[in-house]
């Protein structure tokens, strides 16, 4: 059994409605009320999965700001292969992703959703549409709506259901169609992705692995619409077009009302605040975040004392006086030596007059000098 079998027939069925309501004031058999009808379905999609698109911004948006602590762990455990540095490493990095409200799968859990609405789409146009045409009805959508869907032309020849690739009775203004779209589509997602990136993040973030990784998104997305698109049917062209309009609209709203601190996003809303209470004759708010004031004191700088000097006057000793300094110096270690030897009861050495004692000194001087 086919396991998108229940989207498919979800993704006929809204259309399916959609059709029947436009046909209130539309004529159900031209190419644009099918075409409105898919637009339909593309609202319907996105309004249920708004508060993931929220997460994803949020989570997107944190990514980035813990991308330096990521590094900082990453340097931290350079080099360590053993099986208690990575437990670590990774417990480090699950703190880090906790503490901000970080998820590396939050970024795509709307993508990842919506998916199987987009292969469900691309199957009722490319192969239940064609079949219920010719007799074979898939669920809500008979074979009359079938063949009114399939033949129904919105510009020119060209159906819902042809593709660049398959251009059908439409040729060359199929391509154009499709060529058109697909470049729309590409140049919203690259403006979408640039304010996601560069507008919303401050400059510390745009430094990194992660802030390469989007910078290499920004490209690579519509670089894959150029690839894929040309064999997609001009209806998933358009349900890919509008869902790719919706998310640049509704992240500009996200951006603009919550962005991130720091980032240009922020410094223009700053002005925009300070503006209107200009206009309102209110003073301007100064946005400036407070710093940081640690709990505990700062640790007092030591004093450096400098020491006194050997020669308080100043004047410099001449050799005569420095001879003179270290004989009363060798003197009065020899009297210690001599009264500690007394306490003790031992016999002291006798005294030496101040000549032989030079002369000893002398001829030690001269043995070390052998």
């Amino acid at each position: 059994m086919n396991p998108l079998y229940p989207i498919e027939w979800a993704v006929a069925w809204l259309m399916v409605k959609f059709h029947a309501m436009l046909s209130v004031f539309m004529d159900p058999d031209a190419g644009l009320t099918w075409v409105l009808s898919i637009v339909g379905l593309t609202v319907v999609v996105r309004t249920l999965i708004i508060p993931l698109f929220v997460r994803q911004i949020r989570a997107s948006r944190a990514m980035q700001m813990v991308s330096p602590e990521l590094q900082a762990v990453q340097k931290k455990y350079k080099g360590k292969t053993d099986q208690a540095s990575k437990q670590k490493m990774a417990e480090e990095t699950m703190a880090i992703y906790k503490d901000a409200g970080a998820s590396p799968f939050s970024s795509c859990l709307p993508m990842l959703l919506q998916m199987p609405i987009f292969f469900g789409l691309f199957r009722v146009l490319f192969y239940k549409l064609p079949e219920a045409a010719e007799g074979a009805g898939f669920g809500p959508l008979t074979p009359e709506l079938a063949q009114s869907a399939r033949n129904s032309a919105f510009i020119g020849n060209v159906t819902i259901s042809d593709s660049f690739l398959s251009p059908g009775d439409g040729q060359l203004t199929t391509r154009i169609i499709a060529g058109i779209i697909i470049a729309c589509m590409c140049a919203v997602t690259f403006f979408t992705q640039k304010s996601l990136t560069m507008k919303n993040m401050p400059k510390a973030a745009l430094e990194g692995p992660m802030a390469s990784t989007q910078k290499m998104m920004l490209y690579m997305l519509p670089f894959i619409y150029v690839i894929t698109g040309p064999g997609m049917p001009i209806g998933v062209l358009i349900y890919w077009l509008t869902t790719n309009v919706w998310t640049f609209g509704q992240q500009y709203i996200v951006i603009r009302a919550t962005p991130t601190p720091g980032s240009d996003a922020a410094r223009e809303r700053h002005d925009r605040i300070n503006a209107k209470r200009e206009r309102k004759g209110l003073e301007p708010l100064d946005f400036t975040p407070p710093k940081k004031v640690s709990a505990e004191p700062e640790p007092e700088q030591a004093i450096r004392v400098q020491p006194p000097a050997k020669n308080k006057g100043g004047k410099k000793l001449s050799d005569e006086e420095k001879l003179e300094r270290a004989r009363e110096a060798r003197e009065k270690a020899a009297e210690e030596r001599r009264r500690a030897q007394e306490a003790a009861g031992e016999t002291p050495a006798p005294k030496p007059s101040g000549a032989s004692a030079l002369n000893k000194g002398a001829k030690k001087k001269r043995k070390s000098k052998k």
